[in-house]
Protein backbone atom coordinates (compact mmCIF):
# COMPACT_ATOMS: atom_id res chain seq x y z
CA UNK A 1 0.00 0.00 0.00
CA UNK A 2 3.08 2.10 0.59
CA UNK A 3 4.66 1.92 -2.89
CA UNK A 4 1.33 2.53 -4.27
CA UNK A 5 0.60 5.55 -2.64
CA UNK A 6 4.50 6.83 -3.52
CA UNK A 7 3.71 5.67 -7.16
CA UNK A 8 0.62 7.87 -7.33
CA UNK A 9 1.82 10.55 -5.37
CA UNK A 10 5.32 10.46 -8.12
CA UNK A 11 3.22 10.33 -11.03
CA UNK A 12 1.51 13.50 -9.55
CA UNK A 13 4.38 15.38 -9.26
CA UNK A 14 5.38 14.39 -12.89
CA UNK A 15 2.06 15.10 -14.07
CA UNK A 16 2.26 19.02 -12.65
CA UNK A 17 5.87 19.39 -14.01
CA UNK A 18 4.65 18.46 -17.51
CA UNK A 19 1.22 20.41 -17.12
CA UNK A 20 2.64 23.94 -16.62
CA UNK A 21 3.35 25.60 -19.64
CA UNK A 22 6.08 28.74 -20.23
CA UNK A 23 7.26 31.28 -22.48
CA UNK A 24 10.56 32.72 -23.56
CA UNK A 25 10.42 35.81 -21.87
CA UNK A 26 8.79 36.98 -18.88
CA UNK A 27 7.61 41.42 -18.57
CA UNK A 28 9.53 41.68 -15.22
CA UNK A 29 8.13 45.46 -15.19
CA UNK A 30 6.83 48.51 -17.12
CA UNK A 31 8.41 51.86 -15.87
CA UNK A 32 9.00 55.32 -17.74
CA UNK A 33 12.26 57.84 -18.01
CA UNK A 34 15.56 57.69 -19.93
CA UNK A 35 16.82 54.00 -21.69
CA UNK A 36 20.13 54.91 -19.93
CA UNK A 37 18.90 55.79 -16.59
CA UNK A 38 16.53 52.66 -16.38
CA UNK A 39 19.41 50.22 -17.04
CA UNK A 40 21.53 51.65 -14.51
CA UNK A 41 18.46 50.74 -12.47
CA UNK A 42 18.11 47.17 -13.57
CA UNK A 43 22.14 46.72 -13.19
CA UNK A 44 21.89 47.65 -9.79
CA UNK A 45 19.02 45.63 -8.85
CA UNK A 46 20.24 42.31 -10.09
CA UNK A 47 24.02 43.12 -8.64
CA UNK A 48 21.57 44.19 -5.36
CA UNK A 49 20.07 40.52 -5.48
CA UNK A 50 23.26 38.59 -6.06
CA UNK A 51 23.45 37.89 -9.51
CA UNK A 52 26.42 38.61 -11.64
CA UNK A 53 26.64 41.37 -14.49
CA UNK A 54 28.54 39.86 -17.21
CA UNK A 55 27.88 42.35 -19.90
CA UNK A 56 25.73 44.69 -21.64
CA UNK A 57 25.18 45.93 -25.35
CA UNK A 58 22.87 47.55 -27.99
CA UNK A 59 21.40 44.30 -30.28
CA UNK A 60 21.40 45.56 -33.56
CA UNK A 61 22.81 49.27 -32.39
CA UNK A 62 19.24 49.83 -31.84
CA UNK A 63 19.31 53.24 -29.52
CA UNK A 64 15.66 52.04 -28.33
CA UNK A 65 17.07 48.65 -26.64
CA UNK A 66 19.86 47.83 -24.39
CA UNK A 67 20.47 43.92 -22.82
CA UNK A 68 22.13 42.99 -19.64
CA UNK A 69 23.89 39.23 -19.68
CA UNK A 70 24.16 37.58 -15.88
CA UNK A 71 24.55 34.56 -14.26
CA UNK A 72 24.33 33.27 -10.73
CA UNK A 73 25.42 30.89 -8.18
CA UNK A 74 22.86 29.06 -8.79
CA UNK A 75 22.93 28.73 -12.84
CA UNK A 76 26.61 27.56 -12.25
CA UNK A 77 25.58 24.87 -9.76
CA UNK A 78 22.79 23.68 -11.72
CA UNK A 79 25.26 23.44 -14.88
CA UNK A 80 28.39 22.08 -13.28
CA UNK A 81 26.00 19.17 -11.84
CA UNK A 82 25.33 18.04 -15.63
CA UNK A 83 27.97 20.15 -17.74
CA UNK A 84 28.79 19.59 -21.30
CA UNK A 85 26.74 21.31 -23.64
CA UNK A 86 24.48 22.10 -20.56
CA UNK A 87 26.83 25.03 -20.23
CA UNK A 88 24.19 26.88 -22.56
CA UNK A 89 22.41 27.58 -19.54
CA UNK A 90 24.87 29.44 -18.01
CA UNK A 91 23.49 33.04 -18.81
CA UNK A 92 20.39 34.87 -18.51
CA UNK A 93 19.51 38.06 -20.30
CA UNK A 94 17.61 40.72 -19.35
CA UNK A 95 15.79 43.41 -22.09
CA UNK A 96 15.60 46.89 -21.76
CA UNK A 97 13.20 48.49 -24.61
CA UNK A 98 11.65 51.50 -25.28
CA UNK A 99 8.43 50.64 -26.59
CA UNK A 100 4.94 52.50 -26.94
CA UNK A 101 5.82 55.29 -24.98
CA UNK A 102 7.65 53.35 -21.65
CA UNK A 103 10.20 50.96 -21.18
CA UNK A 104 10.09 47.44 -20.88
CA UNK A 105 12.44 45.18 -18.36
CA UNK A 106 12.13 41.79 -19.29
CA UNK A 107 14.26 38.83 -19.62
CA UNK A 108 14.50 34.95 -20.50
CA UNK A 109 12.27 32.76 -18.28
CA UNK A 110 14.75 30.40 -16.40
CA UNK A 111 12.30 27.77 -16.64
CA UNK A 112 11.74 27.73 -20.33
CA UNK A 113 15.77 28.05 -21.48
CA UNK A 114 16.63 25.78 -18.86
CA UNK A 115 13.57 22.87 -20.14
CA UNK A 116 15.32 23.71 -23.22
CA UNK A 117 18.80 23.20 -22.58
CA UNK A 118 19.18 20.51 -19.79
CA UNK A 119 17.03 18.17 -21.91
CA UNK A 120 16.42 15.04 -19.82
CA UNK A 121 18.42 16.50 -16.81
CA UNK A 122 16.03 19.22 -16.34
CA UNK A 123 14.34 17.40 -13.17
CA UNK A 124 17.61 17.22 -11.33
CA UNK A 125 17.94 20.92 -11.62
CA UNK A 126 14.28 21.98 -11.35
CA UNK A 127 13.78 23.63 -7.81
CA UNK A 128 17.89 25.06 -8.56
CA UNK A 129 16.13 26.89 -11.53
CA UNK A 130 12.56 27.88 -9.81
CA UNK A 131 14.78 29.66 -6.85
CA UNK A 132 16.89 31.80 -9.75
CA UNK A 133 13.13 32.54 -11.36
CA UNK A 134 11.95 33.58 -8.17
CA UNK A 135 15.05 35.67 -7.06
CA UNK A 136 15.02 37.46 -10.80
CA UNK A 137 11.67 38.39 -10.27
CA UNK A 138 11.69 39.47 -6.93
CA UNK A 139 15.12 41.81 -7.89
CA UNK A 140 12.90 43.46 -10.88
CA UNK A 141 9.43 43.87 -10.50
CA UNK A 142 9.74 46.56 -8.00
CA UNK A 143 11.47 48.56 -10.75
CA UNK A 144 7.76 49.27 -12.00
CA UNK A 145 4.46 47.85 -12.46
CA UNK A 146 2.37 45.09 -14.22
CA UNK A 147 5.42 42.18 -13.88
CA UNK A 148 5.62 38.87 -14.06
CA UNK A 149 3.69 38.12 -17.08
CA UNK A 150 5.13 35.60 -19.47
CA UNK A 151 5.16 36.28 -23.07
CA UNK A 152 6.52 35.88 -26.87
CA UNK A 153 4.48 32.43 -27.24
CA UNK A 154 0.25 32.34 -27.62
CA UNK A 155 0.13 29.14 -25.52
CA UNK A 156 3.40 28.49 -24.03
CA UNK A 157 5.25 24.68 -23.70
CA UNK A 158 5.13 22.61 -21.15
CA UNK A 159 8.50 20.83 -19.75
CA UNK A 160 7.83 17.92 -21.92
CA UNK A 161 7.30 20.01 -25.23
CA UNK A 162 10.70 21.95 -24.74
CA UNK A 163 12.67 18.74 -23.94
CA UNK A 164 12.05 17.78 -27.41
CA UNK A 165 11.36 20.99 -29.38
CA UNK A 166 11.74 21.51 -32.59
CA UNK A 167 9.94 24.08 -35.10
CA UNK A 168 8.19 21.58 -37.72
CA UNK A 169 9.01 18.15 -38.92
CA UNK A 170 12.63 17.80 -40.57
CA UNK A 171 13.70 20.74 -38.44
CA UNK A 172 16.57 20.56 -35.86
CA UNK A 173 16.56 19.66 -32.20
CA UNK A 174 19.01 21.21 -29.31
CA UNK A 175 21.13 17.76 -30.37
CA UNK A 176 21.91 18.71 -33.63
CA UNK A 177 23.98 21.72 -32.74
CA UNK A 178 26.87 22.73 -34.85
CA UNK A 179 30.70 22.09 -34.14
CA UNK A 180 32.49 25.36 -35.14
CA UNK A 181 35.96 23.84 -34.77
CA UNK A 182 38.23 21.61 -32.87
CA UNK A 183 41.17 23.03 -31.50
CA UNK A 184 43.67 21.15 -30.09
CA UNK A 185 42.93 21.76 -26.17
CA UNK A 186 40.48 23.88 -24.21
CA UNK A 187 43.46 26.21 -23.48
CA UNK A 188 43.85 26.87 -27.00
CA UNK A 189 40.26 27.13 -27.69
CA UNK A 190 39.54 30.15 -25.33
CA UNK A 191 42.98 31.97 -26.49
CA UNK A 192 42.18 31.85 -30.14
CA UNK A 193 38.26 32.94 -29.67
CA UNK A 194 39.33 35.54 -27.07
CA UNK A 195 42.12 37.24 -29.50
CA UNK A 196 39.78 37.09 -32.22
CA UNK A 197 36.64 38.70 -30.33
CA UNK A 198 39.06 41.02 -29.83
CA UNK A 199 40.46 41.96 -33.63
CA UNK A 200 37.36 40.95 -35.57
CA UNK A 201 34.94 44.30 -35.84
CA UNK A 202 32.14 42.73 -37.44
CA UNK A 203 31.84 40.18 -33.72
CA UNK A 204 31.24 42.57 -30.19
CA UNK A 205 31.96 40.03 -27.03
CA UNK A 206 28.95 40.82 -24.94
CA UNK A 207 29.96 38.43 -21.96
CA UNK A 208 31.89 35.44 -21.08
CA UNK A 209 31.29 33.23 -18.31
CA UNK A 210 32.81 29.86 -17.41
CA UNK A 211 33.69 26.32 -15.47
CA UNK A 212 37.38 26.37 -15.92
CA UNK A 213 37.62 22.83 -14.43
CA UNK A 214 35.15 21.30 -16.43
CA UNK A 215 36.66 23.23 -19.49
CA UNK A 216 33.34 25.10 -20.20
CA UNK A 217 32.87 28.31 -21.36
CA UNK A 218 30.11 30.47 -22.95
CA UNK A 219 30.32 33.86 -24.70
CA UNK A 220 27.85 35.89 -25.97
CA UNK A 221 28.46 37.12 -28.90
CA UNK A 222 26.76 40.39 -31.04
CA UNK A 223 26.67 40.48 -34.91
CA UNK A 224 27.32 43.21 -36.84
CA UNK A 225 27.82 44.24 -40.58
CA UNK A 226 25.85 43.47 -43.43
CA UNK A 227 23.90 40.41 -42.36
CA UNK A 228 24.75 40.84 -38.49
CA UNK A 229 21.73 41.54 -35.99
CA UNK A 230 20.10 44.53 -37.63
CA UNK A 231 19.42 42.38 -41.18
CA UNK A 232 17.52 40.07 -39.18
CA UNK A 233 16.08 41.18 -35.98
CA UNK A 234 13.81 43.75 -37.01
CA UNK A 235 12.01 40.78 -39.63
CA UNK A 236 11.25 38.60 -36.84
CA UNK A 237 10.72 40.96 -33.30
CA UNK A 238 7.90 43.01 -34.56
CA UNK A 239 4.91 41.45 -31.42
CA UNK A 240 5.14 43.46 -28.24
CA UNK A 241 6.57 43.01 -25.81
CA UNK A 242 9.72 42.98 -28.16
CA UNK A 243 11.62 40.20 -27.61
CA UNK A 244 15.19 42.21 -27.16
CA UNK A 245 16.59 39.67 -24.91
CA UNK A 246 16.45 36.80 -27.61
CA UNK A 247 20.25 38.28 -28.47
CA UNK A 248 23.38 37.88 -27.81
CA UNK A 249 23.58 34.44 -29.97
CA UNK A 250 25.63 32.03 -28.28
CA UNK A 251 29.16 30.29 -28.88
CA UNK A 252 30.17 27.68 -26.14
CA UNK A 253 33.32 26.15 -25.53
CA UNK A 254 33.25 22.15 -24.54
CA UNK A 255 36.84 20.90 -23.62
CA UNK A 256 38.71 21.29 -27.38
CA UNK A 257 35.52 21.95 -29.47
CA UNK A 258 33.78 25.39 -30.02
CA UNK A 259 29.50 24.61 -30.64
CA UNK A 260 26.86 26.61 -31.47
CA UNK A 261 23.61 25.94 -31.64
CA UNK A 262 21.43 25.38 -35.14
CA UNK A 263 20.11 28.55 -36.15
CA UNK A 264 17.04 27.06 -37.24
CA UNK A 265 16.42 25.46 -33.63
CA UNK A 266 17.69 28.73 -31.53
CA UNK A 267 16.05 31.24 -33.02
CA UNK A 268 12.55 29.14 -33.31
CA UNK A 269 12.88 28.36 -29.89
CA UNK A 270 13.49 32.10 -29.21
CA UNK A 271 10.57 32.88 -31.27
CA UNK A 272 8.06 29.52 -31.63
CA UNK A 273 4.87 31.23 -33.10
CA UNK A 274 6.35 32.99 -36.08
CA UNK A 275 4.83 31.81 -39.55
CA UNK A 276 6.95 29.65 -42.08
CA UNK A 277 6.37 32.77 -44.27
CA UNK A 278 8.06 34.91 -42.01
CA UNK A 279 11.35 32.48 -41.62
CA UNK A 280 11.61 31.96 -44.97
CA UNK A 281 12.66 36.23 -45.04
CA UNK A 282 15.77 35.48 -43.03
CA UNK A 283 16.55 32.06 -44.73
CA UNK A 284 19.87 32.86 -45.00
CA UNK A 285 20.21 33.63 -41.60
CA UNK A 286 21.35 30.41 -39.76
CA UNK A 287 24.18 29.92 -42.24
CA UNK A 288 24.79 33.67 -41.68
CA UNK A 289 25.43 33.13 -38.01
CA UNK A 290 27.44 29.90 -38.18
CA UNK A 291 29.98 31.56 -40.83
CA UNK A 292 30.45 34.76 -38.09
CA UNK A 293 30.89 32.50 -35.19
CA UNK A 294 33.25 30.33 -37.21
CA UNK A 295 35.26 33.51 -37.86
CA UNK A 296 35.78 33.68 -34.05
CA UNK A 297 37.48 30.08 -33.89
CA UNK A 298 39.74 30.86 -36.71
Amino acid sequence: MKSLISFIAWMLLTSSLYAQTYKPYTLAARTNGDIATVKAEVQSALENAGFKVLGSYRPAKDMKRRLIAITSPGLKKAVAKYGGLRGFALALRVGITKENGHVNISYTTPEYWAAAYFQKDYAGVKNIIKIVSSKLLSALSPLGSGGGKQFGSKSGMSVKDLKGYHYMFGMPYFEDNIVLHKFGSYSEAVSTIDRNLTSKKKLVKVYEVALPGQKVKLYGIGLRGANGEASFLPTIDFNHPLHTAFLPYELLVYKNKAYMLHGRYRIALSFPDLSMGTFMKIVSTPGNIETALESACK
